[in-house]
Formats: structure tokens, C-alpha cells, sequence
């Protein structure tokens, strides 16, 4: 398996692990909707957020949470969508996005980014 891969697989269970131990629930993770994915969907407060999470092991080229583009955005609103209606949630939504880079001995830094975005109409 490429290196990449590996390096998401694990900045995803680091943001799953660090979201668990704020008090957020598991929902869901790598949930699909077409071929919108959505890394990781927890619940707090009443509120049902939709997680990215961006792993990098350099910011050489920009930050982790940079390269959550308007695409993106899109695919995970539909995504979002879809599943809000599937568990029929009638509270507020929120989409975040959880950027970890690593350091060479494996090291990392973790921004969770609350209210990221909102994709528009």
C-alpha cells in the first residue's frame, strides 16, 4: 500500500482518538454517499458535524486543511445531506476539519478546525 494511504489511515484514527476523548461520538467513519466520502461523522451537544481529515508529513506545500477545496466541500455537503436524512436529524450541522502533520519520528501536530466551512447553494 502506498505510504500516503498509510499516513491518512493514521492521521484518521489519531482524529477519531482525539475526538473520543472531547466527548464527541462515533457515528460514522469513511462514510460514502456516491462518490462523496466523508472521514469521520460525530455527535456533540446536539450538533452532527462532518469531519475531514487531512494528513500531510510536510507543509511544503500549504497546510493540511488547505487542500480541503471547494470540490470537496461540495461532495460533502451531498454527502451530508444524504445522511442527515437517512437518521433523520433535525438539529444543527456542522463540518470541521481535523489537520494533522507529522514529523519525521512520527510526531504530529493536530488542528481541529470547528465550523470550517459551510459549502454554499
Amino acid at each position: 500500500m502506498a505510504l500516503h494511504n498509510d499516513l491518512g489511515r493514521l492521521g484518521e484514527s489519531i482524529a477519531r482518538q482525539y475526538l473520543e476523548s472531547k466527548g464527541y461520538e462515533l457515528l460514522d467513519e469513511n462514510w460514502t454517499y456516491g462518490k462523496a466520502e466523508v472521514d469521520l461523522i460525530v455527535y456533540k451537544d446536539g450538533i452532527m458535524i462532518f469531519v475531514e481529515v487531512k494528513s500531510r508529513s510536510s507543509v511544503a506545500f500549504g497546510e493540511p486543511e488547505d487542500f480541503v477545496g471547494k470540490a470537496k466541500q461540495i461532495q460533502m455537503e451531498l454527502a451530508a445531506n444524504a445522511y442527515i436524512e437517512i437518521m433523520n436529524h433535525q438539529n444543527d450541522v456542522r463540518f470541521d476539519i481535523i489537520a494533522i502533520t507529522f514529523t519525521k519520528n512520527k510526531d504530529y501536530t493536530l488542528n481541529h478546525i470547528e465550523d470550517a466551512f459551510w459549502p454554499e447553494d
